[in-house]
């Protein structure tokens, strides 16, 4: 699957969203830069099918259909769209994406899932106080899965502090395992990011397939 946004934009001269031009596919990690609490958002709801763009197109394999993209989409993590409230538990959140994914949500297949995700320990822990790459493998892992879903927009997963650095490894493990990952984040992670893989190359890193060209998306906003 492959999913591209061309010359999309929100808002009157573009002031919620200026023209952008990005495009993420099934088993590639894919940064793009947005800057502004608003822009992140804008952006992710129209990659993941869930807003029209006043200008532009957005595809899926070559054609626009966005009730496709958003069976196949998941937004994770937005602000204020689907980013769970602050006080819910651990185990809250789980039960409730649980239930979404028409898996059993009682206490206790909730308590066997967290173990196997290695998040037992975090169950009664309110959301807001996870580390931030814990948190983002709790709802990555929750989101897929629901029944179809290919491709993941993961929203500034950088405004929850942490090393960018960890929660990208954490995206590229995604793809790895064969999904459309698309992360919208801010300069200063993409910045760092672009520098430890440039590390990794000069050191010769041979695991490391993704160039610095690669990692930080041409059509990211500056």
């Amino acid at each position: 699957m492959r999913i591209d946004l061309h010359n999309v934009s929100k808002g009157r001269r573009g002031l919620a969203l200026p023209a952008t031009t990005i495009g993420f596919e099934s088993g590639r990690a894919t940064l793009t830069r947005a800057e502004t609490e608003q822009r992140p958002t804008v952006l992710g709801l129209m990659a993941a099918g869930r807003m029209r763009p006043d200008t532009g197109t957005v595809t899926v394999d070559g054609r626009a259909d966005a009730s496709a993209i958003r069976r196949r989409v998941a937004l994770v993590d937005a602000p204020g769209v689907s980013d769970p409230a602050p006080d819910v538990t651990v185990a809250g959140v789980a039960a409730e994406e649980l239930m979404f994914a028409g898996i059993p949500s009682h206490p206790v297949s909730v308590s066997n899932w967290l173990h196997d995700l290695g998040l037992a320990a975090s169950a009664r822990v309110p959301i807001a106080n996870v580390a931030p790459r814990d948190r983002l493998r709790l709802l990555t892992e929750l989101a897929i899965l629901r029944d179809g879903v290919e491709g993941l927009v993961l929203v500034s997963p950088d405004r929850h502090g942490g090393d960018p650095i960890a929660w990208w490894e954490l995206a590229r493990t995604l793809a790895d395992r064969g999904f459309a990952v698309l992360v919208i984040a801010g300069d200063a992670s993409a910045a760092a990011i672009a520098a430890d893989t440039m590390l990794a190359r000069m050191q010769g890193d041979e695991t490391d397939e993704i160039t610095e060209h690669e990692a930080i998306a041409e059509g990211g906003l500056a």
